[in-house]
């Protein structure tokens, strides 16, 4: 790989969860010999005027992107070892990115949900991003570092303490706190609206291995309906984040050369409370659409600052060991989860990719096997999370 002007661009640093990259970079990282990075977008004015703004330094570097000027996206490419992109729906504005950079040998991580997007992503350029040193890291948010990560984490301490992997895990929020991101909305709505109109995309979305091409797994766990846990004395509701967290698990499974085994069994779903008003909140969570109705949030909105700094997420994972017992460990993050815990864990990862993984190669990863317990670390260490082995 070439000599590249900046460690890391953002692209998209205009828009509300760019913004909040670059933020974190400046006071996490300021702009450096030690990590140089840079601001992108489609008008200069803007970004001067969002540094601005933001109280960002005058001399924070700017780069002119956009996507329909090709020759501008290769420069931006070019002109760096990594790139950040916040820029959404993927499926709409993304494709064109994820291909210069595997080209080109530029690393490339990103907060996409939209598993048929990046299943259409790893057949179209992953031998290419091989072949040229590439890494792309889909999902470095909120979807889906905590589940990849958490079970990641587990599944390394069944390993040490029982000699083998659990077969089944389940993923549950005990409690979460905050807005989903417009972003996020958008995505959704892009691939309802897309699987609406090709049965194909419809088939390949609600594949539990859509992201794992060769290989089709067990039949996995219903989470699309409420139930009541007798272990946990609660009832439990579908969690809409884990369409793509669940996809994204069995992915790293197969990338780790089916480490968690080839039977493995993953779900995840929300615990609402035990009772009639437990029952009667699982049912609203299962029944609620909103998110892909006209009220959800727009992209380039967001909660504010006082907002995001008072959510929070508590998340557990439970594994059936080989001997019949239990496992369980807690993902936390301090800031909600949609925007200011993603902000972190996606600055952290670029930051990670490029500084603590020289040995992964090319290729399209998921975060657990291109940067594992290096990752893990970085995450405690500067972005507010927490893994914990509970019992």
């Amino acid at each position: 790989m070439t000599t590249n002007k900046y460690d890391i661009v953002v692209y998209g640093a205009t828009g509300f969860t760019g913004r909040l990259v670059a933020e974190y970079l400046s006071n996490q990282y300021g702009n450096s010999q030690d990590l140089s990075w840079a601001m992108a977008g489609r008008s200069r004015q803007k970004l001067e005027s969002v540094r601005d703004a933001m109280g960002l330094p005058a001399d924070t570097p700017l780069v002119v992107a956009d996507t329909g000027d090709e020759a501008s996206m290769q420069a931006m490419v070019d002109s760096t070892e990594a790139i950040i992109s916040t820029v959404g729906p993927y499926q709409l504005y993304g494709s064109m990115l994820v291909g210069l950079c595997a080209n080109s040998g530029t690393d490339y991580v990103d907060l996409c949900g939209e598993s048929v997007w990046m299943r259409h992503m790893i057949d179209a350029h992953e031998q290419a991003a091989k072949a040229s040193g590439a890494r792309i890291v889909f999902s470095c948010g909120f979807d889906s570092i905590p589940s990849d990560l958490g079970v990641y984490y587990l599944q390394k301490i069944a390993k040490q303490k029982t000699g083998a992997s659990c077969r089944k895990i389940n993923g549950r929020v005990r409690s979460m706190k905050g807005t989903f991101s417009g972003g996020t909305a958008a995505s959704i709505q892009a691939s309802m609206k897309a699987a609406k109109t090709d049965p194909e995309i419809l088939k390949l979305a609600v594949d539990p291995f859509a992201l794992t091409p060769g290989f089709r797994g067990p039949k996995q766990p219903n989470g699309d309906q409420v139930i009541y846990s007798e272990d946990l004395k609660s009832w439990v509701a579908p969690f809409i984040m884990a369409a793509i967290n669940t996809r994204n698990v069995h992915r790293s499974n197969a990338l780790l050369n089916h480490d968690y085994g080839e039977d493995f069994l993953y779900d995840e779903m929300m615990l609402t409370g035990d009772g009639e008003q437990g029952e009667a909140v699982a049912n609203h969570i299962a029944s609620d659409r909103s998110i892909a109705g006209p009220d959800a949030p727009k992209p380039g909105e967001g909660p504010s600052k006082e907002e995001r700094e008072a959510g929070f997420y508590d998340i557990m994972y439970i594994g059936e060991t080989v001997d019949g017992e239990s496992l369980v460990v807690s993902v936390k993050g301090d800031r909600d989860p949609g925007y200011g815990s993603t902000c972190k864990m996606l600055a952290e990862s670029a930051v990670c990719l490029i500084k603590d993984a020289s040995e992964t190669a090319g290729g399209i990863w998921t975060t657990a096997p291109a940067m594992g317990d290096k990752l893990i670390k970085r995450l405690q260490d500067n972005a507010g999370l927490s893994f914990t082995l509970e019992s």
